[in-house]
């Protein structure tokens, strides 16, 4: 879930990992630090803070040498504070990692190797891997050796560098369950947990796989699997654009990222519209495999989840399949019954989380087809795979998802339009109706994106409150859900989402004359029912914010207008004002809206 930047090259090391790790912080972290080798001398800085932060007390940019490491740390063993920032020394002091992921086993190997005399700085799981390497070279094996064995005895997931002082022209690197990219440059070798801190520097890049360990100098590398045999890997080209991660005008990237949504949504279907169909280039299961499928299941986490959602309610009612929605950190605990007609699609923005792998693993052990709908090129999730779906809706930062949320709803509509097209529950003359009103989504996004000041006016009145409550009906009841994640994400007031019907069997006990309630009520079959719903909340003096295609009625006490369109396609629009009402309340509450506190943006362990 934390950033990793190591370089060896020609080039001084510092400005290099200090750049890749501040391109890295849209991961969320808590401590960063940076470890080079200058003059046989292994150096270590690191602390608790913001890299610009630590920088400034450290003077990490001091730092000499050609090799190094770097990290941004997000806690998971251990409080986040100077002694648990990364990187971790030996005891000796000769070597030092960097580590994503999580040694589940790191008790046990702790007390293994507090039997034989060594003693720990750091509550840290990390800190076990560079004893162990530490442990192993004294016990004879070389650097390389020991590396290799130590990750073998390890238990977990994990992306490691490691450097040794009395290596100094060589980069440990290996990779299980957390990303670990490679980027090959004639200046020298450049090691990363994605593409964004590399692409700067060169569009070749190796993704290293499960189980790969390799070494590094300056003009070359190595990779073997945990076996110590020599495997191969793809040199891939870059061909996307590198993106612009300025900030621009605008004074969060959350902000930013709302605003690019009208582009992004184009980005979505661009290219993917085909007269009365959609068509997709890496889908890589065939028509007449499609045609038997009985079942979809979508499987995310978080945002990705309730984008899932959405997708479920699209399939039954466009395409006439019967979808289930999971969450991916407990689909395969439940023992899924699965099988060889069903269709499994997962939803991630990184196109690195954790749960969604094993759900994937878990679909593959069983038979059944696999498509990934992600953001990420050349991530864990689109190599695993049998087909995907890009949403290139190009770099997100700010930690709370918006504009790959959005990406995510316009990829599902094309493909409940392309299935239902595919086994004839779709006539032509609908499918091409629907797909010219998505086709005019983004002008619509971008007409509402003009003029925000009845949200931050809403926001003004309610932003000290310490809970809310969102309400909504069929499509709009995903982005109620979404509307209280992105509330508890980045102003840090407890919300919950319900469906509005649900109110009376619970929540309504918590609503008095404190309680904002943001009600989207769009006009449709269900707006007689969930304007009851709503007399239910004013009759109880909850405060009544409603999010409305008519606006006419009287008696609310806050509405914010949105344009009409089919329900099919109302999440697209009414998940807008729920996001920028997020923003502003965090804006007016002076919280960290791009890097939230305990948030990660990767999430990349169980």
């Amino acid at each position: 879930m934390c950033g990793i930047s190591a370089y060896i090259g020609e080039k001084e090391a510092v400005p290099i990992l200090l750049e890749g790790i501040k391109r890295l912080e849209y991961r969320g972290y808590d401590s960063c630090g940076v470890a080079t080798i200058f003059e046989k001398e292994l150096v270590c800085r690191k602390g608790a803070g913001k890299i610009k932060d630590v920088n400034s007390k450290l003077k990490l940019f001091e730092l000499k040498g050609c090799v190094g490491i770097a990290q941004t740390r997000w806690a998971t063993h251990g409080e986040p504070n100077d002694v648990n920032a990364h990187p971790h020394f030996s005891e000796n002091k000769e070597i030092a990692i960097v580590h994503n992921g999580i040694i589940e086993n790191a008790s046990s190997l702790r007390k293994v190797l507090r039997e034989k005399g060594y003693n720990f700085r750091s509550k840290t799981d990390s800190e076990v891997v560079a004893f162990l390497i530490e442990d192993l070279i004294k016990e004879g094996n070389s650097m390389g050796d020991a590396f290799m064995k130590a990750l073998k005895l390890v238990e977990g997931a994990f992306a490691i560098v490691a450097i040794n002082r009395k290596k100094p022209h060589k980069l440990y690197v290996a990779k299980q369950s957390s990303p670990l990219v490679l980027g090959i440059a004639n200046d020298g070798l450049y090691v990363a947990s994605d593409i964004l801190p590399i692409q700067k520097y060169t569009r070749k890049v190796v993704y290293l796989q499960d189980g790969d360990v390799g070494i590094l100098t300056k003009s070359n590398y190595s990779i073997r699997d945990l076996s110590n045999v020599d495997v191969n890997r793809d040199v891939n080209e870059l061909n996307e654009e590198i993106e612009e991660t300025s900030i621009g005008n605008f004074e969060h990237f959350m902000l930013k990222e709302i605003h690019e949504q009208p582009k992004t949504i184009h980005r979505a279907f661009r290219g993917r519209i085909d007269n009365d169909t959609a068509k997709f280039g890496g889908l890589n299961i065939s028509e007449k495999e499609l045609k038997r499928i009985k079942r979809i299941i979508l499987v995310g986490c978080g945002t990705s989840w309730h984008a899932c959602l959405v997708g479920g309610y699209l399939l039954e009612d466009i395409a006439k399949i019967p979808s289930q929605v999971e969450y991916a950190s407990e689909f395969r605990y439940k023992k899924p019954v699965l099988k060889e007609d069903d269709l499994l699609v997962v939803l991630s923005q990184s196109g690195e989380t954790a749960d969604s792998i094993a759900a994937i693993n878990e679909a593959k052990k069983k038979g059944v087809k696999t498509i990934g709908l992600v953001n990420s090129v050349g991530s864990s999730i689109a190599r695993l795979v049998d087909g995907g779906i890009y949403l290139h809706a190009g770099q997100e930062i700010g930690v709370a998802s918006t504009k790959t949320f959005t990406s995510h709803l316009a990829v599902l509509y094309l493909l409940s339009v392309y299935l239902g097209r595919l086994n004839g529950s779709l006539d032509s003359e609908k499918a091409k109706e629907m797909l010219n009103e998505l086709e005019g989504i983004p002008g619509i996004v971008s007409e509402m994106l003009k003029d925000s000041s009845k949200i931050e006016e809403v926001a003004s009145k309610y932003f000290e409150g310490n809970n809310a409550l969102y309400l909504g009906r069929h499509y709009n009841f995903p982005i109620a859900l979404e509307g209280a994640l992105k509330l508890k994400e980045i102003s840090y007031i407890h919300a919950e989402g319900y469906p509005a019907a649900e109110m009376k069997h619970g929540p309504i006990a918590l609503i008095d004359e404190n309680m904002p309630v943001v009600v989207i009520a769009p006009e449709g079959r269900l707006y007689s029912k969930i304007l009851s719903n709503i007399e239910e909340v004013k009759s109880r003096r909850g405060k009544v914010i409603v999010i409305t295609t008519n606006g006419l009625e009287d008696g609310f006490d806050e509405v914010i207008k949105i344009p009409k369109v089919s329900d099919y396609l109302m999440p697209l629009v009414s998940v807008i004002p729920v996001q920028l009402l997020s923003y502003y309340v965090a804006k007016k509450r002076g919280c960290d809206i791009d890097k939230p506190r305990n948030l990660a943006k990767s999430v990349t362990v169980e």
